[in-house]
């Protein structure tokens, strides 16, 4: 019951945030309250099974939410703009060495590595392949290799790449 009503809040503080500022006078219309909580339990009933598994509710936490804006606003933006300028840079100069690297970022839970794959996948020149779930290595595929990766032979959890460092604010928002 607790999941239904936490997935059930969860999606009409969404549908808050996404529809505020229509109302006439106040943020929101009642018609658009009423149709929100309809909205919002019909979501609670069909994803109420998804969200919050094995009842991890450290997503509620109002910090974790501020990291992840402070996440997504900074230090993912920088990693994403200093990625397209790379390349671009490797596209018109046509230095690029392509390969696929292994990395153990040492992230235990389900959200902590469904950001950083999406992180790493939205950033150009890098593609996350796989993710071990045993293990939790990731296998990216990267447009420049560089000679100190390939020399590695096994998944290594040290920050060789400049991206990789988003593991750390990661940690702060999912574990």
């Amino acid at each position: 019951m607790i999941r239904f009503i936490v997935t059930w809040i969860s999606a009409f503080l969404m549908w808050l945030i996404l529809s505020a500022g229509t109302g006439p006078v106040l943020l929101w219309s009642w018609p658009e309250l009423v149709a929100g909580a309809l909205v919002s339990l019909v979501v609670g009933i069909i994803a109420r099974s998804l969200y919050a598994q094995n009842k991890n509710y450290r997503m509620l936490n109002p910090l974790r939410w501020v990291y992840l804006a402070v996440y997504v606003c900074i230090p993912f933006f920088l990693e994403m703009a200093r990625a397209n300028f790379d390349v671009a840079y490797r596209v018109i100069t046509g230095k690029i060495n392509p390969g696929i690297v292994c990395y153990n970022p040492e992230l235990t839970s389900d959200l902590g590595q469904l950001l950083l794959a999406n992180s790493i996948t939205l950033t150009p020149g890098t593609l996350t392949v796989d993710v071990d779930e045993k293990t939790g290595d990731f296998y990216i595929h990267i447009l420049n290799v560089r000679p100190e990766a390939e020399k590695k032979k096994k998944c290594e959890s040290s920050d060789i790449f400049s991206l990789f460092n988003l593991t750390k604010w990661i940690r702060r928002i999912a574990e």
